[in-house]
């Protein structure tokens, strides 16, 4: 399993709302809401043949109220 981690734009007074459909869709380990340039911040882990691109357009940026994501590839835990 690989760990990445989704940094995610909400459209204003989304952000809860967004979180609950991720958490309700138990795709996500972690979910925490952040501030600065993003809204969320989602830790998923994958198999290592999954396409993460491929699970984060279908998984994640369908969910309704979200504007924009940034993806962060892990390599190692320490």
């Amino acid at each position: 399993m690989r760990a990445y981690f989704v940094q995610i734009k909400c459209e204003l007074g989304k952000s809860y709302e967004v979180a609950s459909k991720i958490a309700d869709a138990e795709i996500a380990s972690e979910i925490y809401s952040t501030a600065g340039g993003y809204d969320l911040l989602v830790k998923l882990y994958l198999e290592e043949e999954q396409d993460v691109g491929h699970f984060i357009a279908e998984h994640i940026q369908t969910v309704k109220g979200i504007r924009d994501t940034y993806t962060l590839v892990t390599f190692k835990a320490f």
